[in-house]
């Protein structure tokens, strides 16, 4: 067994594929729209889906926002460097809702950015 991708709803959806990839550096894995069913799916991600966990963003096209709820978290991704890659996405139009530095009650080097519909992303420096 193996995680095969987490679904995020977005209203936007081409702001979203837009923020993926080009503020975090992700590429388009692949689209379809739905018209039966009113929506479309985008897969985005670091690499293909047969050997990479993926995210999906889901566009319901009758809504425009979410709420995104209590029991929510985050999506974390690892990076060589945290306080390189904050100032990268805040260079590329990314809202930081944590800068770098170490987590609280720890040592690992973490910050947050924030995604176009509210979701936060939590960046985590690679164990050397």
């Amino acid at each position: 067994m193996r995680i095969l991708h987490t679904m995020l709803r977005v209203g936007d959806l081409e702001r979203s594929i837009r923020f993926y990839t080009e503020v975090l550096g992700m590429k388009l894995l692949r689209k379809k729209d739905y018209p039966d069913g009113r929506f479309t799916l985008a897969f985005v991600g670091y690499g293909d889906e047969s050997e990479n966990s993926v995210i999906e963003l889901t566009h319901n096209w009758d809504t425009d926002s979410y709420d995104i709820g209590t029991g929510y978290g985050h999506i974390a991704i690892e990076v060589d460097d945290v306080y390189q890659a904050t100032e990268e996405i805040r260079r590329r139009g990314g809202r930081i809702l944590r800068e770098a530095g170490p987590m609280n009650a720890g040592t690992t080097i973490i910050a947050f950015v924030e995604d176009p519909d509210g979701y936060p992303i939590e960046l985590i420096g690679r164990k050397h």
